[in-house]
């Protein structure tokens, strides 16, 4: 309704602007022309007469363009077209012959004394068809063009806002996904891990499986979510180390190197837990002496970078190619996609004092979150 009441407002607006424009023109040619004294409101009463008259023979044309859209049924609505431009153009030569009638009558009166209203109208409005019918359709089919060009632009508006919206839903469908895809696999691989450790500690297992509720609590509060809070994502990947700790016991050493000012970035949800598991399962587990696993986050520029370190050796050349093609890099390397296009890095580092993972994307803050200093080294 507010959109309406502007277009009506934009229209009469220009229509008041074009009738102080064509009888500022008027007044110029009787002056230039020396056709006797000037009478200005008269000039003002026909120029708005013109201009107003079109405005309400126009209301029926758009409806006409927005009844029979040009690009569905051309031929019928070409002759609609045409026969409502004629129409209008007979219409408003019809009025402006009243008008020019009255005005003849209320401002220069004098040789009328034996002709009447209609007598005069008569003769005027062969006139005034002949002299303006070209000038008139001319104008009812520019009315046209710029409704079609209108209705044209706000479709192609509304159809990339639609486009847009189904595109977010998408990506958001895929998100999700991914996500839930994700959840399964960590959930299978950690209920194997106590499956393993049944055999060996049955309390370890009971604590592994107390620590794996939690971490469960966890996941469900964020399920729907394809966005948390560094802080939250860190809580949860504390707590899944903590499971590994009681796999392996003192062979998992863990560390945490997190800039406080990062704590309130956000974060894709569950972008590390495949990360750290990997660098356990390649890096940790099969070396008897174990080693230590490190995340590290911190401010780059205008990327937020987070990291999983490890001390082992690294994937050999045939795993780091089956690495890459895994559940949890791959879904996460798409999440990263999905989320950032190209602005995102997702590196796999080998350098002699271990194995590097690093994940870098835009830095955003969450204002809401306060920090937690459990986490800074």
């Amino acid at each position: 309704m507010r959109s309406r009441a502007r277009v009506v407002f934009v229209v009469l607006l220009a229509a008041t602007l074009a009738s102080a424009f064509s009888s500022a023109l008027a007044y110029q040619a009787e002056i230039a022309y020396d056709r006797g004294p000037v009478e200005i409101w008269r000039l003002a009463f026909l120029n708005a007469c013109f201009w107003y008259a079109w405005v309400v023979l126009a209301a029926p044309l758009v409806w006409l363009c927005r009844t029979l859209p040009l690009d569905r049924m051309p031929r019928r609505a070409l002759l609609a077209y045409f026969a409502g431009v004629v129409a209008g153009a007979f219409l408003h030569v019809a009025w402006q012959t009243t008008a020019q009638t009255f005005a003849r009558w209320y401002w220069a009166p004098s040789g009328l004394e034996d002709m009447t209203w209609a007598t005069f109208w008569t003769k005027a409005f062969p006139l005034q068809l002949t002299q303006y019918i070209d000038w008139e359709i001319v104008t009812g089919a520019a009315i046209l063009a710029i409704t079609h060009a209108a209705f044209y632009y706000k479709e192609k508006e509304q159809r990339a806002l639609h486009e847009a919206h189904l595109e977010a839903r998408l990506l958001e469908a895929q998100l999700q996904m991914l996500q839930h895809q994700l959840q399964p696999h960590f959930l299978f691989n950690t209920l194997h891990a106590i499956s393993a450790l049944m055999h060996r500690d049955v309390q370890a297992a009971d604590r592994m499986l107390a620590r794996l509720s939690d971490l469960l609590r966890l996941t469900l509060d964020s399920v729907s979510r394809p966005e948390i809070r560094l802080t939250d994502e860190l809580e949860f990947i504390d707590k899944y180390l903590h499971i590994e700790q009681v796999r392996l016991g003192d062979r998992l050493t863990l560390e945490f190197d997190v800039d406080p000012e990062v704590l309130d970035a956000t974060v894709p949800t569950l972008i590390l837990q495949p990360l750290v598991e990997n660098a356990i399962k390649h890096g940790i587990a099969p070396h008897s002496a174990g080693g230590r696993v490190k995340i590290g986050a911190k401010k780059q520029g205008e990327m937020l970078m987070l990291t999983v370190d490890d001390t082992g050796p690294g994937p050999s050349e045939r795993a780091m190619a089956a690495l890459s093609t895994g559940i949890g890099v791959s879904n996460t390397r798409a999440r990263l996609v999905h989320q950032f296009g190209s602005r995102f890095r997702f590196e796999f580092q080998r350098h002699p004092g271990g194995f590097t993972v690093l994940v870098g994307f835009p830095f955003r803050q969450d204002q809401h979150v306060a920090s937690i200093a459990s986490f800074v080294a």
